[in-house]
């Protein structure tokens, strides 16, 4: 069995450019996907409680998963290790297309696939450690850190600021509150709390 993995960490991401990258990888390697896992859901998630937990307990001898990268599978090096180590004892191959990365029981793939999880572990302590200190030398400046200070304190920061007119004639004019917030690129709940803030 060949499996397409993907995995994205919101919803606000799309799931259709993995695929169409898997699609395209098979194609050019004259094979097929037999099943598709898609989840959204964050790589820090213990694979175990992810759609690819479940999947690792089915996967048998000659199967293959692959995926776009190997951060799709987790964003830990132990994570990675562990979900690669618990594939090549059951004789199962990974391919990555970013990577270019194919594998499998070998030790070459074990040495591979190691290194590739320790540089991105690594790398992403690095940018950890830069962003906090690049945090730490602008609050010493005295810059603000965060949002800045809500319609509270400035009411002109405010998203629908200067928009009161057109919310009373949409209203008015019979539109739900859910269209008016489409056209005025905010949630409900945002157009909600200005209109009961603004007694509209």
């Amino acid at each position: 069995m060949r499996y397409g993995y993907i995995r994205v960490s919101s919803d606000k991401q799309t799931v259709e450019n993995q695929r169409f990258e898997i699609e395209q990888f098979c194609l050019r390697e004259g094979m097929c996907v037999d099943g598709w896992i898609e989840e959204t859901v964050s790589g820090t998630k213990p694979y175990s409680k992810r759609q690819l937990g479940k999947l690792l307990k089915h996967v048998r001898k000659g199967d293959l998963i692959i995926c776009s990268e190997l951060s799709r599978l987790g964003r830990s090096l132990y994570m990675i290790m562990e979900i690669l180590s618990l594939c090549m004892n059951r004789s199962c191959s990974v391919w990555t297309i970013k990577d270019g990365y194919r594998l499998g029981d070998d030790i070459q793939s074990k040495v591979l696939a190691f290194a590739f999880g320790l540089s991105a572990e690594i790398e992403r302590n690095l940018i950890s450690q830069r962003t906090r200190e690049a945090l730490a030398r602008l609050k010493a400046e005295g810059k603000h850190i965060g949002r800045p200070k809500g319609s509270k304190d400035r009411p002109e920061v405010h998203p629908l600021y200067g928009k009161e007119e057109y919310i009373r004639k949409a209203l008015a004019a019979g539109k739900s509150q859910r269209q008016i917030a489409q056209h005025l690129h905010c949630s409900r709940s945002t157009l909600r709390r200005f209109l009961q803030k603004n007694e509209i």
